[in-house]
């Protein structure tokens, strides 16, 4: 397969990498419907310019409501409405604070829940360095301890590296233990 302009990859090129691919009991899609899609009730959450703008505020600190609505560059009834549905998902809390003198305002903060989304959107923020931004993106992921640049998520099982063909075999239920999170690692032996 071989990349055009636009990103397509064709079939030109025997000696390209693979292409994701989901195969297994529900390959053949006729046969069902995706009712309980995860990734439609995820972007049910988050389905807007500007709730992903806030979460990624909270991932850098800001909690308060003049902040966010700066920050993302939107207006502050679009902010409002957006706070309430994401502390209303569970993705962020409110809380009060007040300074001296002044009367309590609400905070938000990042939950557990919120915080999982860390991986997406570092994704996202990555693909659009790839394909969208001319000199790159703005930003890189670094480990801390380490500094070696850090590509978020890579799709890998546990006794592997990183899978460059995805063929996933079974889709139908995973057990609970294949869901816990995979930590990124720092070998010290690159540095």
């Amino acid at each position: 397969m071989t990349k055009t302009e636009t990103g397509v990859m064709t079939e030109t090129d025997p000696a390209a990498p693979e292409l994701p691919q989901l195969t297994g009991a529900l390959a053949p899609r006729e046969r069902w419907q995706a009712n309980a899609c995860s990734l439609a009730k995820a972007i049910d959450v988050v389905s807007t310019r500007s709730a992903f703008l806030l979460i990624r505020e909270a991932f850098y600190g800001t909690t308060r409501f003049d902040d966010f609505a700066e920050r993302a560059g939107i207006s502050e009834p679009v902010c409002a409405a957006r706070l309430r549905e994401l502390v209303a998902e569970g993705l962020l809390a409110r809380e009060q604070y007040q300074e001296p003198g002044q009367r309590a305002r609400p905070a938000y903060r990042l939950t557990e829940k919120g915080a999982g989304l860390f991986p997406a959107l570092a994704a996202l923020m990555q693909w659009g360095d790839r394909w969208l931004a001319e000199d790159g993106g703005p930003i890189e992921f670094r480990h801390r301890d380490c500094g070696q640049p850090v590509e978020v998520p890579q799709l890998a099982d546990r006794d592997t590296e990183e899978i460059q063909q995805v063929i996933v075999e079974e889709l139908v239920r995973r057990p609970r233990k294949c869901l816990e999170r995979r930590r990124i690692r720092c070998d010290r032996r690159d540095v």
